[in-house]
């Protein structure tokens, strides 16, 4: 099978490494010519908690064609400029919101399978990631693709994989729980598990899950557990892991704050929602953004 993975940072170097060394004929895309040259060359190192391991494939600016699934790992607001073959299903396992309708735009709802992934991983350095907790990938088709393949692929690779007939509702799960977890780790500059031992911080990531929970009830969405117990969980299995809003926060890069909390927002007004407390943590990253900027 052949798989392109479309986006080189920790996930994107974490899910071509295992898929590379399950045999799986892998091709790692960056749309940076220089890293690319140079990953191609050193290849990619993962640290687990009970192995490293390097796998060296491919890394190219544009997705090859000819492809059996391209799976898109990059970051949300990079979505609407991806370069993508044609005729290939094409799956999103990205953060936040707003991602599946992009693509849907962009290569037809045929095409498109969507999921979430809650696998951490922190990059160390230019295909150097630390793989810090395993999680449950989560994915179905957006309307008629088949998942088969991209399941298949993914299990053989050592990933713990379920199919779903709404992944929508999989997708919102999870940029509820994110809308709780990475802007406040972003802001305290603190790993996840510093959020529950932090009284005022636990009380406002569990505001911010109801908050989002909110909006995405107005869009017929039903959870069969508590996400506020949920994120908690996250925070508790993933205690060590520095967010990516906060990795892109210490880089001095852009967040992915307005396909989370900045999608609720927009969401919330549909349905003339209040969401203050989401308004105020985005407001605040987006400070966070433009003063590295500026810096």
């Amino acid at each position: 099978m052949r798989v392109a993975i479309v986006g080189p940072g920790a996930l994107g170097c974490l899910f071509a490494a295992r898929l590379a060394r399950s045999g799986t004929q892998t091709t790692l895309v960056d749309y940076r010519a220089d890293r690319a040259a140079r990953l191609s060359e050193v290849g990619i190192t993962v640290e687990g908690a009970d192995e490293t391991y390097s796998a060296t494939l491919p890394v190219v600016t544009t997705p090859p064609q000819r492809q059996d699934l391209a799976i898109i790992l990059t970051k949300a607001y990079a979505t609407a400029e991806l370069r993508l073959p044609s005729n290939t299903p094409i799956l999103t396992l990205q953060n936040g919101l707003g991602n599946v309708e992009t693509l849907c735009a962009l290569v037809g709802s045929a095409a498109v399978l969507a999921g979430t992934t809650a696998e951490a991983a922190t990059r160390l350095g230019e295909g150097h990631v630390r793989h810090v907790a395993g999680g449950h990938t989560i994915l179905g088709a957006w309307t008629s693709c088949n998942p088969q393949p991209a399941l298949d692929a993914l299990t053989a690779a050592g990933f713990e994989v379920e199919l779903t007939d709404a992944p929508g509702q999989a997708i919102w799960q999870k940029a509820a729980v994110n809308a709780g977890i990475n802007p406040i780790t972003a802001l305290l500059n603190v790993p996840n598990g510093e959020l529950l031992r932090i009284a005022e911080a636990r009380q406002l990531m569990r505001d911010l899950v109801v908050e989002a929970v909110k909006v995405a009830t107005t869009e017929g969405y039903r959870f069969d557990r508590s996400l506020v117990e949920q994120a908690e969980e996250v925070c508790t299995t993933t205690a060590d892991n520095i967010s990516s809003m906060l990795q892109d926060v210490r880089a001095g890069k852009r967040t992915e704050i307005d396909a989370i909390s900045g999608m609720i927002i927009q969401r919330a007004q549909v349905s003339a929602l209040h969401t203050p407390r989401t308004r105020v943590v985005w407001q605040l990253v987006k400070g966070l953004e433009r003063r590295a900027k500026q810096e």
